[in-house]
């Protein structure tokens, strides 16, 4: 805070001609003592006088490093909308702006840290972890969300113990001893500076091992691996930290201040003593103890602060450093703003200074600082970061430059976290990644079955049922095998079984599609021939146009059956159907009209007879297009109240899976066929009732015959279809198609070519 202050001060560009001071308040970890400072500041005196202030005023205030004397504050100073910037405090609850309306911090919330320790957990599959959360009404209430959580990403807590900076040395061991005694490798540190040393200094003292720690961003950016006697057992501690970036000239500020320089500076003798192992010839600076060699070593205030590096002296140890530097310029920025008459807000004088006002401009910073960083806050006074890393505390003896700092191991939101080994180091004294899970995994074939009483994390392993298989570890259910596959006698895979349908690849598929391509060419040609003699009298004599209609349908007849051939899916079975039953319909209706149109035709004795009018072409029209639509109807009926289905059958025969269309309704599907048959029925009594009508183009006779065809076919089809299963029912039905359509198409229109091609005079 002081470098940052005096680089304001000497930056001429920046608040120019103003002066920034500052008066630091040990509040020692403790709200009673960060209370009284804060109200000797406001009041300008030596003591603390509560509603007294003298005329010095106060821009802001930097801190406190604790979320619990931060609060404390903070309520004070949000009565006066007092700007407050805290580089420590990360407790969630400070982010509510109708408590604490002037509070800020560039130190990350702690309400997303269960997302980064969620993503960290899984990344190594920690499954089973303890918490270790202070033990104060914030702590509680804060430390039970995180544990929610944390259980919601699938990770289960072993144990959950609170620490106090009250806690007696038993009370420290009860905690320890609940840690030790637990199956859980991880333990989350959720926490703070004044809970954790004393739990610590147990620790350390009872040689706590085979612990790996997980410290929250409130510990990460808290000095307690400045402690020395805490290295050991922190070493390898993985946490949270903010993308900060070196400060320009602050390395070299750290190595060339002494106690000369700040003669007011009341712990910079005894910091000096205690890291140089000296004293200083001055009765009221002495606080360390002779060394014990049995020599007196003065300090001169040219000791070399270099010496001290390896012991954490240095600028990447103390993380919360650049997070106070932020915490200077933020409110140093916001005081510029104001006074700069920018954003076309009115010009403002220092002399007519207002906290609150300074306060609105604090809020609205938008800036750099000179090591490159972004200063902004976001409407709950938290700023903004792009980027949290994770970093490994690492004490290095063996390295002889640098042998503390922070590893960056990895970063969110790239989610990706190093797993080299040259780059972590584990606490608890592993030298791989550890493990952290209440049951070993189950292997594939087996699915957790959780322990009575126990977390979701301690299950037993069971052993997959028949015809169930889990190819997973760690699978919750077995998975039935599909119909078509069964499993092995490890249950962790499936074997094919023998599939049974008709396909174009085998000698019955391949006969009935080529039957089938032929069968829709034919009519297919016979058109075209009837096209091209529209005029003469055989196609004429009977009204073309129905001519032209049936063998159109009798192509799609022919068609219909290459849907029976292949693996059916819902929509083939559906259309196969529909698209026989219409088809077929129109087929029958189109000679039905042809019929009627003869008996019409050659039972009219009076020339004009009223009756002629039966004779025109839209009486038969219209009678095909009722015929059929009563069809479409039924059909209609049948796909909206059950519809037919692809349907594997894996119990008609032993080791093979039939796959095949399932009609859906079975009422539905008689009635499609019965209507057809009426149909049938019908044109073939009334074509066998005008069978002896004179006439060369009398085509009673061989409708006659090719409705007999068509029904001998379809009654014969009947109990083959019924007495067989799998391929072979389906090959019936599309034999029974083929074979009908012939019919028609043989008895009707093969002496009609005949004539036109061989005697057409």
């Amino acid at each position: 805070m002081v470098f940052a202050i005096n680089e304001i001060n000497e930056n001429p560009e920046f608040l120019p001609n103003l002066t920034v001071g500052f008066r630091i308040y040990d509040s020692c970890f403790n709200e009673f003592q960060a209370v009284e400072g804060t109200l000797q500041i406001l009041s300008g005196a030596d003591r603390a006088i509560p509603n007294y202030i003298c005329e010095s005023k106060v821009v802001g205030f930097i801190g406190d490093l604790q979320s619990l004397s931060s609060v404390a504050v903070a309520r004070i100073l949000g009565l006066y909308r007092i700007p407050q910037i805290s580089f420590g405090s990360a407790l969630f609850d400070l982010s509510n702006k109708v408590n604490f309306p002037s509070f800020l911090r560039t130190i990350l919330s702690d309400n997303l840290q269960p997302i980064y320790f969620s993503i960290l957990m899984i990344h190594f599959n920690w499954t089973w972890i303890g918490i270790v959360a202070a033990d104060n009404d914030f702590g509680l209430y804060d430390s039970e969300l995180l544990r929610k959580d944390i259980e919601a990403s699938g990770i289960c807590v072993a144990f959950f113990v609170r620490i106090s900076a009250q806690h007696t040395r038993d009370q420290s061991l009860s905690v320890l001893h609940v840690i030790r005694k637990s199956s859980a490798t991880v333990v989350l540190l959720y926490c703070s500076l004044p809970e954790l040393i004393p739990f610590m200094q147990v620790a350390t003292e009872e040689t706590l091992t085979g612990k790996v720690w997980i410290a929250s961003g409130s510990v990460m950016s808290s000095p307690i691996f400045t402690y020395k006697q805490f290295w050991r057992i922190l070493n390898g501690t993985i946490g949270l930290n903010l993308p900060v970036t070196l400060i320009p000239g602050f390395e070299k500020f750290m190595y060339t201040i002494n106690p000369s320089l700040y003669p007011k500076d009341i712990y910079m003798k005894a910091f000096w003593e205690a890291n140089f192992g000296c004293l200083w010839n001055e009765q009221n600076y002495s606080i360390t103890e002779n060394p014990g060699n049995g020599i007196m070593l003065y300090c001169t205030g040219q000791e070399d602060l270099k010496s001290l590096e390896r012991q954490g002296y240095h600028e990447d140890i103390t993380p919360f450093a650049v997070l106070a530097y932020n915490a200077v310029y933020s409110l140093a920025h916001g005081i510029n703003n104001m006074i700069s008459c920018r954003s076309g807000s009115p010009c403002l004088s220092i002399r007519t200074l207002e906290p609150w006002k300074v306060l609105h401009y604090v809020k609205h910073v938008k800036a750099k600082t000179t090591a490159g960083q972004e200063l902004s806050f976001d409407a709950n006074g938290d700023q903004l970061y792009d980027t949290v890393l994770y970093v490994n505390w690492q004490a290095l003896p063996n390295d002889v430059t640098r042998g503390l700092h922070f590893a960056i191991v990895g970063a969110y939101p790239e989610r990706y976290i190093s797993t080299f080994n040259n780059t972590f180091i584990w606490s608890g004294g592993y030298t791989e990644v550890p493990t952290s899970i209440c049951s070993e995994s189950c292997p594939p074939g087996y699915r957790k079955a959780p322990q009575k009483g126990q977390p979701v994390c301690c299950f037993d392993c069971i052993l997959c049922s028949e015809d169930e298989f889990s190819n997973e570890t760690d699978s919750t259910s077995c998975t039935k095998c599909p119909e078509d596959m069964w499993a092995n006698e490890e249950h962790n895979a499936c074997g094919m079984r023998t599939l049974e349908l008709l396909t174009y690849n085998e000698a019955l598929g391949g006969t009935l599609a080529t039957l089938s391509v032929m069968g829709f060419l034919v009519p297919l040609t016979i058109l075209t021939i009837f096209i091209k003699n529209s005029e003469t009298p055989v196609v004429k004599a009977n009204n073309r146009n129905l001519s032209y209609l049936l063998l159109l349908s009798l192509c799609f007849c022919y068609l219909c059956a290459l849907m029976f051939i292949g693996r059916p899916i819902t929509i083939t079975c559906i259309l196969r159907q529909f698209i026989f039953g219409i088809s077929f319909v129109m087929c029958i209706s189109c000679v039905l009209g042809k019929t009627m149109m003869v008996v019409i035709a050659f039972n009219l004795t009076q020339p004009r007879s009223s009756r002629r009018m039966w004779l025109n072409s839209r009486v038969t029209n219209t009678l095909v297009l009722v015929c059929t639509a009563i069809q479409v109807i039924i059909c209609a009926g049948w796909l909206a109240h059950s519809p037919p289905f692809q349907y594997t059958d894996n119990k008609s025969k032993a080791g093979t899976i039939i796959v095949e269309c399932n009609k859906g309704s079975p009422v539905a599907y008689s009635c499609t066929m019965g209507y057809m048959g009426f149909l049938a029925s019908l044109c073939f009594a009334i074509a066998y009732l005008s069978r002896k009508l004179p006439g060369s183009f009398n085509e009673a006779k061989l409708i006659t015959f090719s409705m007999l065809i068509f029904g001998a076919v379809w009654i014969s089809f009947i109990p083959a279809y019924l007495s067989t299963t799998g391929k072979y029912m389906v090959a019936v039905e599309a034999f029974a198609i083929l074979s009908s359509s012939s019919g028609l198409l043989a008895c009707i229109f093969l002496p009609k070519v005949y004539i036109i091609i061989l005697k057409p005079e």
